[in-house]
């Protein structure tokens, strides 16, 4: 996802005090388990799709696409561009268009519903949202709860408006519960609070669910989406106080080995995680916005097998980048949420020919690209 998505001069200020330990627990029991969340787990009702398109314009879902993919200037909007541009993505006849906060501030409806209106898609790839690490996450939940549910509904809301024929909005896996049982599958999302350092965007993101199921059931509406787990590949944010763990850490090493100074990893190294490479991840995407008929939505992962402690993950780097000073870890740092592997069970039911690359390989690219264009890169 991108933070391209808003004009930083239209975000909220960040928390100064903490969030409160119990926060997350607070929010969950006030709804009540048993009650509205139980009318939200994945249904019958709601795959496969309905194919009818309930407004006045009539789009033919077998005609040439006309998508329009939001945060189009990010990671993985970067990795989709790259796939429909250069490795021959594309259909026929199909337009695509990468939006930027140059063309729309999608916390505002009205410059939403506008872009929206001049473009016309016919599909939506939905990938904008405030984002951040788990240290910006930590003191800024109340930003990543405001700002991304105006960005999704507003953006949501326009698609119905334009009859769009299907939305694939990008959610995450720390959506998950954070006391559960592994690994984690799609019918597990609203069965308990996510992680207390996260815990305003992954409620924001899980109300894409929501959203989902309500355009279904009111509109017939197809839209649906990703989870993909922890996703990293060129074009990345890769600010060490701000960025993801891996972008961070090859940051940091590229300093580290420039400077002839130690590598600090933040953290003990134990927690796990399941790394997806950015253009492995675009692929997927092309494959559910034309071969996923259903409103329930779908983990993009590697494997259970595939995945890997921070530990590993800072050894990974270390090798690609040839660093040769010493490796460190800052026990005094946050770990964040221990683990959260996901099952690719359903994906593999519906895609089982799909080969990931190799998670060295993939990273020795990413390396390659952010060495090549360090004075460019989002930093």
């Amino acid at each position: 996802a991108s933070e391209e998505a808003f004009k930083p001069d239209s975000v909220t200020p960040a928390l100064s005090g903490g969030m409160g330990h119990n926060s997350p627990n607070l929010l969950w029991e006030a709804c009540g388990s048993n009650s509205l969340f139980s009318l939200l787990l994945p249904s019958p009702h709601f795959s496969p799709c309905v194919r009818a398109q309930m407004g006045d314009r009539k789009v033919d879902q077998n005609g040439p696409m006309r998508v329009l993919v939001t945060g189009g200037t990010g990671l993985v909007g970067r990795a989709i561009e790259h796939v429909v541009k250069e490795e021959g993505g594309a259909r026929e006849g199909e337009e695509w268009i990468f939006l930027s906060s140059k063309d729309a501030n999608l916390m505002d409806m009205g410059e939403t519903r506008a872009v929206f209106q001049k473009h016309q898609p016919t599909h939506i790839i939905h990938l904008a949202a405030m984002v951040g690490g788990l240290f910006k996450n930590m003191r800024a939940n109340l930003d990543f709860w405001r700002n991304n549910i105006y960005i999704n509904d507003n953006v949501l809301q326009a698609a119905h408006e334009v009859d769009a024929v299907r939305v694939v909005s990008c959610l995450s896996t720390c959506i998950f519960p954070d006391k559960t049982t592994y690994p984690i599958d799609e019918t597990m999302i609203h069965n308990g609070p996510p992680h207390e350092s996260n815990y305003g965007y992954a409620y924001a993101k899980r109300m894409i669910d929501v959203h989902n199921r309500a355009y279904h059931q009111k509109h017939g509406r197809c839209y649906t989406a990703v989870i993909p787990t922890n996703v990293f590949g060129p074009h990345d944010n890769f600010n060490i106080e701000d960025g993801h763990v891996l972008p961070g850490l090859i940051h940091k090493a590229y300093i580290a080995q420039k400077e002839g100074s130690p590598l600090v990893v933040w953290g003990s190294g134990t927690p796990r995680r399941q790394f997806i490479y950015s253009l492995d991840l675009a692929h997927l995407f092309l494959w559910v916005l034309r071969e996923y008929h259903e409103v329930d939505p779908i983990i993009l992962s590697v494997g259970e097998e595939d995945e890997v402690s921070i530990k590993e993950a800072a050894e990974a780097v270390v090798e690609a980048l040839g660093f040769k000073g010493q490796v460190t870890y800052d026990t005094t740092k946050s770990d964040g949420q221990f683990k959260k592997t996901a099952s690719n069970a359903k994906l593999l039911q519906h895609h089982p020919n799909f080969t990931f690359t190799p998670f060295k390989q993939a990273l020795k690219q990413t390396c390659d690209w952010f060495v090549a264009n360090y004075d460019n890169a989002r930093k």
